[in-house]
């Protein structure tokens, strides 16, 4: 049996208010879970921009449509136009995906300065950073999180501590395999980190080899039954941009009886063995299709 976990990033104000609510009733409709991971602070997507200066950004931008899928509105918001606060003004939409019976997790508070700059940031700064999202979580849920995916796969030794501090069930921050322990610079972490297996939309849309029409039979034929298989989506892209390759993805995976399973049901399966857990390494490394480089479980 195939089993197929999916994980939700929202990263902006209007792909929670626009993309979060589609997604649900896509999901809804073929009856698959999914883990939602907001962004609960700023907006400050604009201040991407910066971002022009990596390896790969130009050509990744010109084939992804970036303003057809995330709107000029949006691009402009922390530099031409104020932050929206995503949590404050969007309340009522993630604790409707709750309600609607999915898991919901922290992505971050600000996107845009945990993916620019946790590499650099100090400890203390990566903890305000983090309790930050966890404040704004309690507030919205009354309860703490359970779990975090790190915006652009960017994590470290200092943000694995953070999320430790936190006692999270589990970790998303990563790409690889099997799920594991991290292990940086010769120490192991407790949260336990389950990692993306797939590539995601966006690293191969436009691309030659994968146009729409045989996307969908591409990552098909990527799933694997031997293990896990998690795939990370965007609020903006597979609830917006792309919202109906994504409908035609679960209508596939519907068709070939593909399980699609809870990441803390999983994680909660996993941990019962927690000996059985290996650790690895993380390391940075680059992924095909992505600029700049993620967190990688080294082989």
């Amino acid at each position: 049996m195939i089993r197929l976990a999916l994980k939700v990033d929202v990263d902006t104000d209007r792909g929670t208010r626009v993309g979060v609510p589609n997604l649900v009733d896509d999901l809804q409709e073929v009856g698959a879970p999914a883990a939602f991971l907001f962004s609960l602070g700023p907006d400050q997507t604009g201040r991407a921009i910066t971002r022009v200066f990596r390896p790969g950004f130009f050509q990744k931008v010109s084939r992804t449509s970036v303003v057809q899928i995330y709107g000029v509105r949006t691009l402009l918001n922390g530099t031409l136009l104020p932050a929206p606060h995503i949590g404050r003004r969007n309340t009522d939409v993630m604790r409707a995906v709750r309600d609607a019976g999915f898991e919901v997790g922290i992505h971050c508070f600000n996107h845009y300065r945990w993916q620019d700059y946790v590499q650099t940031m100090p400890l203390a700064a990566v903890r305000e950073e983090f309790v930050a999202a966890r404040v704004e979580f309690l507030r919205i849920f009354g309860h703490e999180a359970r779990t975090a995916g790190a915006p652009g796969w960017q994590s470290n030794a200092k943000s694995r501590e953070i999320y430790d501090e936190a006692n999270l069930l589990y970790a998303s921050d990563t790409r690889g395999g099997a799920p594991f322990f991290p292990r940086i610079d010769g120490k192991i972490f407790k949260t336990l980190e389950i990692p993306s297996t797939l590539p995601t939309f966006d690293e191969l849309m436009g691309r030659p080899e994968y146009p729409d029409g045989k996307i969908v039979e591409h990552y098909l034929s990527l799933l694997r039954a031997d293990r896990l298989n998690v795939f990370t989506l965007h609020a903006e892209i597979e609830g917006m941009g792309r919202r109906g390759l994504f409908q035609g993805l679960l209508a596939a995976c519907k068709r070939e009886n593909v399980e699609f399973i809870r990441m803390d049901e999983l994680a909660n399966e996993l941990l019962a063995n927690r000996a059985a857990i290996p650790a690895r390494d993380q390391v940075m490394g680059e992924i095909d299709g992505r600029s700049g480089v993620v967190a990688v479980q080294a082989a």
